[in-house]
């Protein structure tokens, strides 16, 4: 038996000479492409820039960063979170009428596909592009960036919640149909028990998506961080760039903490 493995392991295919000429195809686009860089407005190098970038994270502009006027890092973190937030919470209520109506086990097909579709036709748009459409509608500041964050997380978290629907526990139904409960005794001891989790953790990871995409559409003006942020980058005002840099850092971390913390509680029970 022992003969036999050594045997076929002798005779195994040598794939090296393959994955070498590979590896060194692959160096050398990456190489060749390298070459056509180019930076426009500055002549300093794209290497310069991000060292430049570095050095203003670590070296922030303090003034900036504990001020606590409209200017201030603090103030704009604030916005940032309330946008995200607010955007989770609108979004994710609206997405549970429209989830129990998508969902195949509870509705026709028919209602169900079209509620799908609908969902489907949300989430085809990138939040780039509704930031740009509800600026138009609303004018530029935090009120667009919320209804932003509103309809994407819909998209999303419509989608977690059907799943969440389609894999209820009909057992723990038809045991309470069986006691004699009402329909609102199986809603309230069958079916939200089970959704509850579900759905809390899912707005929960909607929230740390939201607050990234938030100082995102900062940049076309929707409220929040990032339009300061591309102003100083701009600017070539590194330390303040660093200072904003630092504190999105840190709330990341600290909001990412302590959802990461909340889930596992919801998941566990």
């Amino acid at each position: 038996m022992n003969e036999r493995i050594e045997r076929a392991y002798a005779q195994r295919p040598r794939k090296w000479v393959f994955e070498l000429c590979t590896a060194l195809v692959v160096a050398a686009l990456l190489v060749w492409s390298c070459t056509a860089l180019e930076t426009s407005g500055t002549t300093q190098s794209g290497s310069k820039i991000a060292l430049n970038i570095l050095s203003g994270i670590f070296h922030p502009d303090t003034r900036l960063l504990f001020s606590f006027t409209t200017q201030g890092v603090p103030y704009l973190l604030l916005e940032t979170i309330c946008i995200a937030f607010l955007g989770t919470v609108v979004g994710a209520v609206i997405s549970i009428p429209l989830a129990f109506l998508s969902a195949s086990n509870l509705t026709p097909r028919p209602v169900a596909f079209l509620g799908r579709m609908i969902i489907m036709a949300v989430r085809t748009v990138p939040a780039f592009v509704y930031g740009l459409m509800f600026i138009r509608v609303t004018g530029p500041g935090a009120f667009a960036g919320l209804l932003t964050m509103s309809l994407c997380s819909v998209g999303m978290v419509s989608k977690m919640y059907i799943e969440a629907i389609e894999d209820l526990d009909v057992r723990v139904l038809e045991s309470l149909d069986a006691a004699g409960c009402t329909s609102w005794q199986k809603i309230r001891y069958g079916i939200l028990p089970q959704l509850l989790p579900n759905f809390a953790s899912t707005a929960i990871y909607r929230f740390d998506i939201n607050l990234r995409d938030a100082t995102v559409l900062g940049l076309v003006g929707a409220g929040g961080i990032g339009a300061p942020l591309i102003f100083a980058m701009n600017s070539y005002r590194w330390n303040e760039a660093g200072a904003i840099l630092a504190g999105l850092i840190v709330l990341v971390l600290i909001v990412e903490w302590i959802s990461t913390k909340i889930r596992v509680k919801l998941a566990r029970g």
